[in-house]
């Protein structure tokens, strides 16, 4: 796997300094774990942020911020670190991505869907509560809705593949979204697309029918 498209570096810049919330930093997390490109910038990130740190003399983070970084880094002294992580996804494809275990469980086939429109299911994350996190499963060959979006929206490709105009999505890529971005991803023929995805605002929906629905599907 080699994603082709990656967060932003502010992104990883936040999520290197402990200020995503937990939504955010949980699909980070899982892109780091099939990605060696934003490791390797991770790192350097860290670097430069450790750095800066060291030359700010009583500079304090906020609480939650000071628990996410706590969290991360006791994380990645686990045996679910990246590197780690990738390796038992080659060897045992049903798993999903570490980072994503505490939310979903570790097992695709036994992931509890729901219906939520014609090719469409989700799961939506009952233990997050800052943002809003879940997984999305779209039949092959179907049309998402025109969107653009409230807030900020983070998606990774779990399986599967989308077109949009912001180019080709498949496996491993990350979607970094603003709310100046409006597109209308297409799945790929073959197979579902499943990836899971990061909000911090509803979606903003372009047609009259899916505006209708969005307060009984709550994207």
């Amino acid at each position: 796997m080699k994603p082709h498209h990656h967060p932003d570096i502010s992104t990883l810049m936040a999520y290197s300094a402990g200020a995503l919330s937990s939504a955010f930093s949980a699909v980070v997390s899982a892109h780091l774990s099939v990605c060696h490109v934003c490791r390797q910038r991770l790192r350097d990130t860290d670097a430069i942020g450790g750095q800066l740190l060291n030359q700010q003399e009583g500079l304090a983070l906020s609480d939650d911020a000071s628990e996410r970084l706590l969290a991360r880094l006791q994380h990645e002294d686990k045996p679910t670190a990246p590197e780690e992580a990738a390796v038992q996804q080659r060897h045992d494809p049903d798993l999903l991505p570490a980072p994503l275990w505490p939310y979903f469980g570790r097992s695709y086939r036994e992931l509890p869907w729901k219906w939520i429109g014609p090719g469409i299911h989700h799961i939506r994350a009952q233990n997050v509560t800052d943002d809003h996190l879940m997984l999305l499963r779209v039949a092959p060959g179907r049309s998402l809705p025109m969107h653009t979006h409230g807030g900020s929206e983070m998606t990774m490709i779990l399986r599967g593949a989308y077109d949009d105009t912001l180019g080709h999505f498949a496996s491993g890529d990350v979607a970094d979204l603003d709310l100046d971005t409006e597109h209308q991803p297409v799945t790929a023929p073959g197979v579902p697309c499943i990836c899971v995805a990061a909000t911090d605002a509803p979606l903003l929906f372009s047609g009259w029918m899916a505006r209708m629905l969005q307060p009984f599907v709550r994207l």
